[in-house]
């Protein structure tokens, strides 16, 4: 370098001058690689996920900035695809359940540093995971499993939250009792197929789950599930079927609208009912004469409302990395679609808007 802040090559000939070379510095640091949509079209469209680069943020106060090194696709994310309307003129980039690499914290920051590896399943009222970096708030994240790939870790994130928040939070499940059951509607799910898991591995309830065809009957029962019966019947009708005793506790994870007038039927005077879904609606007064509890699990709760005890998602994620690491509980990758762009996001998207998957899809490294 001369004093003249000109770089000269071996054989003498000038080749940047500083200012020159530290803008380009800058420019390749602040942007990133991300999938956005900017119109809510039908996942058909090739405008309703596009390819993007947008600025890469920085982390402040209780953030991390995180590396993503994998993601999996729920059906939140269509949902919010389908009727989130982003600011005029801005990319929106969704994505919820990503594990990655700690790249930068926050100046409040006070329980993960650079270089951790952590999962998590981020916060609907912020920029998503379809992106190389993200930031997410460190009360919702966790240690990753270190028995885990990132691929295999970023399956679990939001479906472990929301079957472990709705057992043991809003249903308040009793885990030491052999004589109780549980039915799960839609068990071969991304959310049922860790429920079914945590209430076999962490309770003594009899599982009870549902599904319809023979791909997800045997992935049910290789995860455990006591019983399977078939959805496409009048669930009564296969509990006659199989002799089984009416449930404890009904979980529905799809198509509540459509299996209401069954549980009614089904569910234990003084029993437990909860569900994730969003039906046109729902008249719980059919459960007075019951006594039935009504219990609804939405994960993002305590990062909306920024709750007293948000950091309970942490606690969760770090308890259940140990359980996976101890083999307790298995990954529930059902599909890998290869790496995080907009064409393989859309395929994911639209494989679970066919309500054909089962598990859950994986995307993993841009």
């Amino acid at each position: 370098m001369d004093g003249k802040g000109q770089r000269r090559t071996i054989s003498g000939k000038i080749e940047w001058e500083l200012p020159f070379i530290f803008f380009l510095y800058v420019k390749i640091e602040i942007i990133m690689k991300a999938i956005g949509f900017k119109e809510n079209f039908p996942i058909e469209n090739e405008q309703s996920l596009q390819d993007i680069e947008i600025d890469m943020p920085k982390a402040s106060g209780k953030d991390l900035l995180v590396e993503v090194k994998a993601i999996s696709v729920n059906p939140v994310d269509y949902k919010i695809r389908q009727r989130a309307k982003p600011e005029e003129g801005k990319w929106k980039v969704i994505g919820w359940d990503a594990a990655g690499i700690v790249k930068e914290v926050g100046e409040d920051v006070s329980l993960f540093k650079p270089g951790d590896e952590v999962w998590y399943a981020g916060d609907l009222t912020r920029q998503g995971s379809n992106a190389e970096f993200q930031l997410v708030d460190e009360r919702i994240v966790g240690k990753k499993p270190q028995n885990f790939s990132f691929d295999e870790a970023a399956a679990l994130p939001l479906t472990t939250l929301t079957a472990w928040e709705l057992l043991f939070d809003r249903m308040q499940v009793e885990r030491d009792d052999p004589d109780k059951s549980i039915l799960v509607i839609g068990a071969a799910g991304g959310v049922g197929s860790i429920l079914v898991q945590l209430a076999k591995k962490l309770t003594k309830l009899t599982v009870i789950g549902t599904a319809s065809r023979d791909i997800t009957k045997s992935w049910l029962q290789g995860l455990g599930v006591d019983h399977v019966v078939n959805h496409k019947n009048k669930l009564s009708e296969e509990f006659t079927k199989h002799n089984l005793s009416e449930p404890d506790y009904v979980i529905s994870l799809t198509a509540t609208g459509q299996h209401i007038d069954e549980v009614i039927k089904l569910i234990k005077p003084q029993g437990r009912f909860g569900f994730i879904d969003d039906p046109d609606a729902l008249n719980v007064m059919p459960f007075k004469r019951k006594s039935v509890s009504t219990h609804i699990e939405l994960m993002f709760t305590r990062s909306l409302f920024q709750t007293d005890d948000m950091i309970e998602q942490h606690h969760i994620l770090n308890q259940a990395a140990k359980l996976i690491d101890k083999g307790v509980i298995k990954t529930t990758v059902g599909d890998h679609f290869g790496k995080i762009n907009a064409e393989n996001l859309r395929r994911a998207h639209a494989l679970l808007e066919s309500h054909k998957a089962k598990g859950k899809i994986v995307l993993e490294g841009f």
